[in-house]
């Protein structure tokens, strides 16, 4: 019975927010390492399909490898949400939530724009996240509380509130396609109203160059916790807003999200939640 109290209490004893983020950037360094050398390189037995034309790759699954295990290596106890491998030790009040490659059909055909993020949520609460662009060498990151940064330089999210400037990004719901008819008459409303808009392919590296201002504003569908999770800290901790296409915070569980400053938040949750009708 002692021992169970004392372990509950070690399971609910604060972690230093700053260790646990330089363990994430840490991590995020190892793997980005592995996948510069590997990129260019697959051969098609290294590469599956987890359904059509969503791939996973051996790169995946080693950068995944390598995070997860200098993770454990600093907090054993800690709890792990991770693309490939799942969920597991989910005593502790830590999760990391981790993508290992986000971006996986740019990075098979070498295009520089993919992205290793990593999460970290205690009691349910993002506390920090690291969203790393290995080709690019750009690291953002935030503690929840203390601001954004990019190469430990402080980001601000755009202060554009003329929706007609706006520069925005997507993404096109791909494994969604059913989708399809409202993403279009969405896209198009938007598109009228605005300057101009990027489909790239990370939708972690969207939200991160939302938090920096080279885009005003980013929405998609039909993504998963581990694409958004520490994105969505960035860009918050920058000023901006992040909600689903309704204006809550659904959007981990959802995988409907818009991000933006406050302005150009309202013009696109005003146009979304019009064509997709609220879940």
């Amino acid at each position: 019975m002692i021992f169970a109290s004392w372990k509950l209490a070690l399971l609910k004893m604060p972690e230093d927010p700053q260790k646990i983020l330089n363990t994430a950037v840490e991590a995020a360094q190892k793997a980005g390492a592995y996948l510069l050398e590997t990129a260019g390189n697959l051969i098609v037995d290294n590469i599956d399909e987890k359904r059509k034309n969503d791939f996973v790759t051996i790169a995946d699954k080693t950068s995944e490898t390598l995070i997860v295990e200098h993770i454990q290596s600093r907090f054993p106890q800690h709890s792990v949400f991770a693309e490939e491998s799942g969920e597991f030790n989910r005593e502790s009040a830590y999760q990391w939530i981790i993508d290992p490659l986000d971006g996986t059909t740019n990075f098979i055909r070498n295009i520089p724009f993919y992205s290793i993020s990593i999460a970290v949520k205690y009691q349910n609460q993002m506390l920090a996240g690291v969203v790393s662009n290995p080709p690019l060498n750009e690291v953002f990151t935030a503690i929840k509380g203390q601001g954004a940064f990019l190469n430990n330089k402080p980001i601000k999210i755009s202060q554009q509130k003329d929706f007609s400037r706006a520069f925005l990004a997507t993404g096109f719901p791909h494994q969604f396609k059913y989708h399809t008819p409202q993403y279009m008459s969405a896209f198009s409303e938007i598109f009228f109203n605005i300057a101009e808009v990027r489909r790239l392919g990370s939708a972690a590296l969207d939200l991160c160059y939302t938090a920096c201002a080279r885009f005003e504003g980013f929405w998609e569908l039909g993504l998963n916790p581990w694409d958004v999770a520490a994105g969505s800290l960035i860009v918050q901790e920058a000023g901006g807003a992040v909600s689903d296409f309704y204006g809550r915070q659904f959007f981990m569980e959802s995988g409907y999200i818009v991000a933006a400053n406050k302005t150009v938040h309202s013009h696109l949750i005003k146009i979304l939640s019009n064509y997709f009708k609220e879940r």
